[in-house]
């Protein structure tokens, strides 16, 4: 069975310990790029990240589009959403469905 983590700084991410994630805090983009790729070789399915570390992980991020595992979701931090998040699972499902989902003709 596959676990799900979450990567981000501590206050953003602690409070989802309580729903059996594993929480991985971090301070640098080092670290959250090392603990990214450990959690990658490990058995996850699904890394939240925090849209903050993402940002700074793109390229690392970019290494595992392709891939079906580990899906690598970005929420927002404490510092606020980004929209970075909402905007990269409409660019999936766009892909995935070959339209864009919120666009509407009136």
């Amino acid at each position: 069975m596959y676990k799900i983590a979450i990567i981000g700084d501590y206050d953003s991410i602690y409070g989802f310990a309580t729903l059996g994630l594993s929480i991985c805090p971090v301070r640098t983009r080092e670290e959250a790029s090392q603990k990214l790729r450990q959690l990658a070789r490990g058995k996850y399915g699904i890394i939240y990240i925090t849209e903050a570390f993402a940002a700074e992980l793109a390229d690392v991020i970019e290494e595992y589009k392709e891939h079906t595992l580990p899906a690598i979701i970005q929420i927002p931090g404490v510092s606020g959403n980004t929209g970075a998040g909402v905007e990269n699972v409409k660019k999936t499902v766009e892909q995935a469905v070959g339209s864009d989902i919120l666009f509407s003709q009136k």
